[in-house]
């Protein structure tokens, strides 16, 4: 049976709507002459977010996969598959933000970050347990959910008062 666990869907509209609320004057403030080109590269651009957050991971009896997007691809994000009966242990390293991100390290002493912004995360986390026997109590989102939903308000209120101040 396979399972499938998608990027959190808060964290694609958060990073869209950043997206949008950077770039959308571009167009409209650039010269005549550059405003097909800003067009086209803010078109471009929002493909590129779009994609870059379509990675995803995909359970088996057997195995774990990460499955990275071809633009995640290309700027040097790999895809990964471990067997669950190779992950020896989980190991957490800080981040200079303070959280902490957590690695399957596999018999052969490999690295494959865990992935800790998908859906149904404790889901995944109770998969993670039941095929390895590790413990997962610790393990959390990277970042608690209330920032991405911060930084969407934030976003979304850039882009409302860049309408204002384009119709006024």
């Amino acid at each position: 049976m396979i399972e499938k666990f998608n990027n959190l869907f808060v964290v694609k509209v958060s990073l869209i709507s950043l997206y949008l609320a950077l770039t959308i004057p571009l167009p409209f403030i650039s010269n005549q002459e550059f405003k097909m080109i800003s067009l086209m590269l803010f078109v471009l651009g929002l493909f590129s977010i779009i994609n870059i957050t379509n990675d995803y991971v995909e359970t088996t009896n057997q195995k774990i996969t990460y499955k990275s997007s071809f633009l995640s691809k290309t700027f040097g994000k790999k895809n990964w598959e471990i067997c669950w009966t190779d992950i020896k242990f989980i190991k957490a390293l800080p981040t200079s933000q303070g959280s902490k991100v957590y690695y399957f390290v596999t018999n052969k002493d490999e690295n494959f970050l865990l992935p800790q912004r998908l859906e149904n995360f404790e889901e995944f986390l109770l998969l993670i347990s039941k095929k390895t026997g590790l413990n997962v109590e610790d393990l959390s989102y990277i970042s608690p959910l209330w920032t991405y939903r911060l930084l969407t308000l934030l976003s979304l209120l850039m882009i409302v008062g860049e309408l204002i101040a384009f119709l006024i």
